[in-house]
């Protein structure tokens, strides 16, 4: 498995752990509450230091695994892969702003409006990452 689709798998498990931490408090937060809470600074500092940590931790341990493979320059493979997947990913995320937007209209909730953004852009980027991942196993 090249190095980048180990990257790529590291990413989505950050993203998606740090995406299940932030959402489940939230949702715990809205529960309890019974209304939506608003976006806080350090509940997005939170979910950045795990996927910092666990971006950091992962590629350390990969790199101590195989470590001329991450000195491995970008071949013309990986650029198409890294393009397509970018290409398709981009899709995911438009979308997921235009649904957003349009809720938006409907419940003029400005905390709803940056919860559906965000996770439409955390969605993208994981998007994003599993066709990194299917290019690399289909050999584009």
């Amino acid at each position: 498995m090249p190095f980048r689709e180990k990257s790529a798998w590291i990413q989505i498990s950050a993203l998606f752990l740090g995406g299940m931490f932030y959402f489940r408090t939230v949702l715990k937060a809205w529960s309890e509450s019974g209304q939506l809470v608003s976006p806080e600074a350090p509940l997005i500092l939170s979910y950045t230091c795990i996927l910092v940590v666990i971006a950091i931790v992962g590629h350390i341990g990969v790199v101590a695994l195989a470590p001329k493979d991450a000195d491995a320059p970008v071949d013309e493979r990986e650029r198409i892969i890294f393009y397509r997947a970018g290409h398709y990913s981009s899709y995911v995320i438009v979308a997921g702003a235009l649904m957003s937007l349009g809720l938006f209209i409907l419940t003029k909730s400005g905390d709803l409006l940056f919860y559906t953004v965000f996770a439409s852009l955390v969605v993208g980027q994981i998007v994003e990452y599993v066709f990194q991942i299917l290019f690399y196993r289909t050999s584009v």
